[in-house]
């Protein structure tokens, strides 16, 4: 089996950093990338099994233009919404459009690990 593909889209680089190592070490293929339009680059290019996506990001296009785009390249792409933010409505807004699930940062490893597993078995 291939190792699952996971594209991280966050402007915080150090978070960024840590998770996509940390999801290496599980053996996950996984990258990073800091902004919505990297992202949306990113995903026009090659596909990806899970996109853990900030929703608040600066540079002109945020998580949400960004999950409206991944629907519309690759609808079959769970998407994982991260916020900072505990913008409760802007979560909801983005589960609408088509997001696997969300949580809120500062989260637990395990956590994310949990919801990643949930979004590769759906």
């Amino acid at each position: 089996m291939e190792p699952r593909r996971i594209l991280v889209v966050d402007d915080e680089i150090d978070f960024l950093e840590t998770i996509v190592n940390r999801l290496r070490k599980r053996g996950m293929t996984a990258e990073g990338v800091a902004s919505g339009r990297e992202a949306v680059r990113r995903i026009g290019e090659a596909p990806f099994d899970v996109v853990l996506l900030d929703i608040k990001m600066p540079g002109g296009m945020d998580g949400i233009e960004v999950l409206r785009e991944i629907k519309q390249q690759r609808p079959d792409t769970a998407v994982i919404l991260l916020t900072g933010h505990a913008s409760l409505e802007t979560s909801m807004e983005g589960m609408e459009l088509g997001a696997f699930d969300y949580l809120l940062k500062p989260m637990r490893f395990e956590e994310l690990l949990k919801k990643i597993a949930a979004a590769l078995e759906k």
